[in-house]
């Protein structure tokens, strides 16, 4: 995991900081984004982006982290949310809307993160509840304003996973040699994988809708 590779005392900051960049990122980037859909998602735009936060980040190192990681992962919560968009899915929808958020606990590109125990539909039944209680409180008050401790303890459950994803891309960077140019490449990889989740995870979505939940969870599971 990426925490053993960073200093003890940046631990706790890798976590508080993947918490509040996703409350950040949760209370912002959809909010401003048009309803309605795309048939194309602008992937290659959002990488672009995110690439030169991770550029500046990189550049200035781990101390960047409180800084950055808000910016990317705001970013990576408009490029999940126009996918979900070009998916004919509405991100007006709370549902979707929590399913956005979702996403960035579907799972990190590492090969230790795709475990039976941490697989697809076993990560959306641990949330499920989460997920129920905090679409009801957007449902009726939105993203914006102050969060409902629904809508906290979600993030919180999410935060925890996107933190190990966020320790392994920090181990990375923390390499004296990466620099700038290594800063833009790991932020490219790491919205590419969370494009590709999202983009898997509304097709399922937009499936389960129309051949119902249990059908799909048993076609995914001969896959």
């Amino acid at each position: 995991k990426g925490f053993d590779f960073l200093p003890k005392s940046w631990h706790k900051i890798v976590s508080s900081s993947s918490q509040k960049a996703l409350e950040v990122a949760a209370n912002s980037a959809i909010l401003t984004m048009k309803k309605s859909a795309k048939p194309d998602a602008a992937n290659t735009l959002h990488k672009i982006m995110v690439a030169g936060s991770g550029a500046a980040g990189g550049f200035l190192g781990l101390l960047a982290l409180p800084v950055e990681l808000p910016v990317s992962t705001a970013i990576m919560m408009r490029s999940i949310a126009d996918i979900a968009r070009s998916e004919s899915q509405s991100i007006s929808d709370p549902q979707i809307k929590i399913a956005c958020i979702e996403v960035f606990a579907l799972g990190g590109p590492g090969k230790d993160d795709d475990a039976v125990e941490t697989g697809y539909f076993a990560i959306r039944s641990g949330l499920a509840k989460s997920v129920t209680d905090a679409a009801q409180h957007i449902a009726g008050k939105g993203l914006s304003g102050k969060s409902s401790p629904a809508l906290i303890k979600l993030i919180s459950q999410i935060s925890s996973r996107f933190g190990i994803q966020v320790s392994e891309k920090m181990a990375a960077q923390a390499i004296p040699v990466i620099g700038a140019v290594g800063g833009a490449v790991i932020n490219t990889l790491f919205i590419d994988h969370f494009q590709a989740m999202a983009r898997g995870h509304f097709i399922v979505l937009r499936l389960e809708k129309k051949y119902g939940f249990d059908v799909i969870k048993q076609a995914y599971a001969v896959l």
